[in-house]
């Protein structure tokens, strides 16, 4: 497929998604498709450059007026060596056009520009892509109900006895709202780009401004969804007013039995689909467990990074890393979940992430405007899916 069919194929899955999250086939489709546009634009590049090296640069010098000097510097040098037997002895002065001097050269070479931008990267999110989720048009307030029958169940009458022992079933109901995550410039105000720079950068500035404004919002929803307090934000599935099912000892050290403790506080009808999820730094707390014998209790798999990222698993269940989380050790904290994760929470999007581009307010200063915006809430919707593990106090 050429460059613009894939771009046309990209499109389209976005298109046929039609404000809705992309399913598990569409988001591997899209990824494989971002796979070979990359390879073809490289192959692209390579072609372009290879064309370059073999395209004359300069015309050829053509002297008119007199007859083109011959260049004998090597048979006057070869003849003064047959005739006094040093090296280069006709030479008492040696002068030369260079690159290393402007005024001999240097001003004809151009200064090279390697058309890469660095961007630096610190990782957020991971527990988003586990949860359930979806889209709604407007922002209006949504709730659905609920049910937790579990402490009930059936019993035995005796023949013609009444019935005892029954209880009516009791729903509770799930809220979800519609926080405006927002992203700018300096001092609360929208980004300016000047037109010069759109202009004549190498790079596409108007789509690396959106790109970084929404990563942005997706930096602060990260957080949301884990730690968010309500009321003025999200419910995060870790927040501080929740109940732990497992806290840890004084001094907060990770153990086996602890990890056992949060695994058996997790109802067996969760487990078919659970995952843990906390940060690196806890992660790599636990990996330095070893038993008795030296061993370490997280056993990497055999096929851990080969063609991949390493797998990461803890007592057969999946881990998913989130920064958002703190460190076991942090006092009183939660710090990590295990359980279904997609049964458990759910996030609510409106729409897509909106950026403005607003060529008129600055447009007297030769300026763009930029900002983004996304309406977003989430909670957690089945608090039986999971076991939450906190930091001791002490």
């Amino acid at each position: 497929m050429t460059i613009e069919e894939l771009l046309a194929a990209l499109q389209a899955i976005i298109d046929q998604a039609n404000g809705r999250s992309l399913t598990d086939e569409e988001v591997a489709r899209y990824e494989e498709l971002e796979g070979q546009l990359d390879a073809a634009r490289k192959d692209n590049e390579i072609r372009q450059r290879n064309a370059a090296y073999n395209t004359p640069t300069t015309a050829p010098l053509v002297v008119t007026g007199t007859a083109a000097k011959q260049d004998d510097t090597l048979e006057r040098a070869f003849e003064s060596y047959l005739r006094t037997g040093v090296a280069n002895s006709d030479i008492t002065e040696l002068r030369a056009q260079g690159v290393g001097t402007d005024s001999a050269g240097g001003y004809m070479v151009p200064p090279g520009f390697r058309q890469k931008l660095v961007e630096a990267q610190k990782a957020y999110g991971g527990l988003a892509p586990e949860v359930d989720g979806f889209s709604t048009d407007n922002g209006s307030t949504l709730e659905y109900p609920s049910v937790d029958d579990t402490a009930n169940s059936g019993q035995i009458t005796a023949e013609g006895a009444a019935f005892s022992g029954g209880a009516d079933l009791v729903f509770g109901t799930i809220a979800l709202g519609a926080f405006k995550y927002t992203s700018a410039g300096a001092s609360n105000l929208p980004l300016k780009v000047s037109v010069e720079l759109l202009q004549d950068a190498a790079f596409d500035v108007q789509g690396l401004v959106s790109r970084k404004l929404g990563e942005r919002i997706a930096r602060k929803q990260a957080v949301d969804w884990v730690t968010g307090t309500g009321t003025t934000l999200p419910f995060g599935i870790g927040r501080a007013g929740l109940t732990a099912n497992v806290t840890l000892a004084a001094g907060n050290a990770l153990t086996y039995q602890k990890l056992l403790d949060i695994e058996t506080a997790l109802d067996p009808a969760y487990e078919q689909n659970a995952k843990w999820s906390m940060n690196k730094t806890t992660w790599q707390a636990i990996r330095a467990i070893v038993g008795t014998d030296g061993r370490p209790l997280v056993q990497e798999s055999a096929k851990a990074g080969i063609g991949g990222a390493p797998e990461r698993s803890l007592l057969g269940y999946q881990v998913v890393i989130d920064q958002a989380w703190p460190n076991h050790n942090t006092l009183s904290a939660k710090w990590g979940v295990l359980g279904d994760l997609r049964e458990a929470y759910v996030i609510r999007r409106v729409s897509n992430v909106v950026v403005m581009v607003n060529p008129y307010s600055s447009a007297a200063s030769g300026q763009v405007e930029f900002t983004a915006w996304e309406r977003a809430d989430g909670n957690v919707q089945n608090r039986a899916a999971y076991s939450l593990a906190a930091a001791n106090a002490a």
